[in-house]
């Protein structure tokens, strides 16, 4: 795919509107994190409903992401991003206006298959419209502002169901989209140029179905099973997933066969870093939306801080993320893409040792302070993780190849973001429902479900090294 060179340059103006769009959906992954508790009250959502509150969006997300990345190679990049901005605009106002928790599901679903359309076209509008050092620099804006989201939106949402802006409470997390998309679209043509790809690749019906299918007959019996005690339902569907995993893998075959661009390239696959890419991201970013998400739950159910305060107790971790981000080219210098892989699961597991403890020490009582060293070392962790992603999961694919590569990664990296909160939210809930448990103890399962992902992903990188030589520079 060759994609034909902007008309006019990307201004400093347009660039701030790509932005601005593509914070938007990553904000509303954890922003309604600590609305949770506030819905649960005002719509009697049960914490199946709540778990499905975020693990819908991601799954919409995940599964219509690379058709929106063909479709803005086909229509226009800038044609498209604004109909997903259009769509997702409306989307939160349904989200604002929910009156039942169906309601605010469907919704969801709809703001996710929105922004599967925005974000393709701002990473494929930068690399088309910048070069040089005005190119390094937005790809750095571009990766600040995907990791920073997700503690943002935890604190921005805490302020705003705590201000209760007009009496609106929880809603508002959500209508505070619409300013914003009203003036990324009032923007939109006069500052972003079109472009679009020479020889747009077709979209992937077949295996985007499939994938859709893998991924719902995963989620739904962790969001279900505990709640509904586990109906043999919820097994029949956990059993279908490898039967449909191995249909998925034979159309993806034969839609390469064909020259058909598949969803999930089978060529790509054949590479180890890209399998251990996506190893990688079904289990840590599946453990750190989990993680937001029960967290944010058991402060605010819990322990009884305000949405606030719930917000606040990220700050130290988004702080740790953003300092730890500026180091992570030094280290991968000095240890490696999997060393310095190594050196964040590390420093994770100790994080996480460290907060299951102050939990227990202090609990029903945690303050911000009491959070804050377990926060650092595990934002400082996560960025180590985080950047290790790409550069390991990229590292053996060739140029050519690389934007169907970057597709596909992300696409398991949002589908992950979107099954976490159903996966921890699993255990949280199972382990809430037992007798004479508490929500401390709810949460120490989960975290403890946490540690053994993390555990899984160390031993992981362990037989990757070992069987690899990595490469020692960025």
């Amino acid at each position: 795919m060759t994609p034909t060179l902007a008309a006019t340059p990307l201004r400093r103006a347009g660039l701030a509107v790509l932005l601005a769009g593509h914070f938007l959906p990553l904000l509303d992954f954890s922003i309604v994190n600590v609305a949770l508790d506030a819905i649960s009250h005002s719509l009697g959502a049960s914490p199946m409903q709540l778990e499905l509150v975020i693990a819908v969006y991601g799954v919409a997300f995940a599964v219509c992401l690379a058709m929106g990345g063909r479709l803005g190679d086909r229509y226009g990049r800038r044609r498209v991003f604004g109909w997903g901005v259009a769509i997702f605009t409306v989307a939160s106002l349904l989200c604002g206006l929910a009156t039942t928790p169906d309601w605010l599901l469907g919704a969801r679903a709809l703001q996710g298959a929105a922004a599967a359309l925005i974000v393709p076209q701002v990473l494929a509008t930068i690399h088309v419209a910048l070069q040089g050092r005005e190119h390094s620099k937005a790809i750095g804006l571009y990766g600040a502002i995907g990791g920073l989201s997700f503690v943002i939106g935890q604190v921005l949402g805490g302020f705003m169901v705590s201000a209760d802006i007009a009496g609106l409470g929880w809603r508002t997390v959500f209508l505070i989209n619409l300013p914003v998309g009203l003036g990324i679209l009032a923007c939109l043509r006069s500052a972003i140029p079109e472009t679009r790809a020479a020889h747009a690749a077709r979209i992937d019906v077949p295996g985007t179905v499939l994938l859709a299918a893998v991924i719902v007959c995963l989620l739904v019996p962790l969001a279900l099973g505990p709640t509904l005690h586990w109906p043999w339902p919820c097994f029949v569907m956990l059993a279908a997933v490898l039967p449909l995993l191995a249909l998925l893998w034979r159309v993806e075959l034969r839609q390469e066969r064909l020259n058909r661009a598949p969803l999930l390239p089978p060529a790509l696959l054949r590479f180890a870093s890209t399998r251990f890419g996506m190893i990688l991201a079904m289990l840590f970013f599946s453990s750190w939306s989990g993680f937001m998400f029960v967290l944010a739950l058991a402060l605010q159910a819990g322990a009884g801080l305000t949405p606030l305060q719930s917000g606040n107790a990220f700050i130290a971790l988004g702080t740790a993320y953003f300092v730890g981000s500026v180091f992570t080219p030094r280290a991968v210098a000095r240890f490696g893409k999997t060393g310095t892989l190594l050196v964040g699961c590390l420093v994770q597991l100790v994080g996480l040792g460290v907060l299951i403890y102050t939990l227990h020490t202090v609990w029903p009582h945690p303050t911000i302070l009491s959070l804050i060293p377990a926060s650092i070392l595990m934002g400082v962790a996560q960025s180590f993780i985080v950047s290790s992603f790409f550069r390991i999961g990229l590292s053996d694919i060739p140029a050519a190849q690389a934007g169907a590569g970057s597709s596909m990664l992300t696409t398991v990296q949002q589908a992950a973001f979107g099954l976490g909160p159903a996966l921890l939210g699993a255990v949280f809930a199972q382990t809430l429902h037992g007798a004479g448990h508490t929500y401390l103890d709810a949460v120490l399962a989960a975290l403890s479900a946490e540690v053994v992902l993390i555990c899984a992903l160390t031993f992981a990188t362990l037989i990757y090294r070992a069987r690899h030589t990595a490469p020692r520079t960025a």
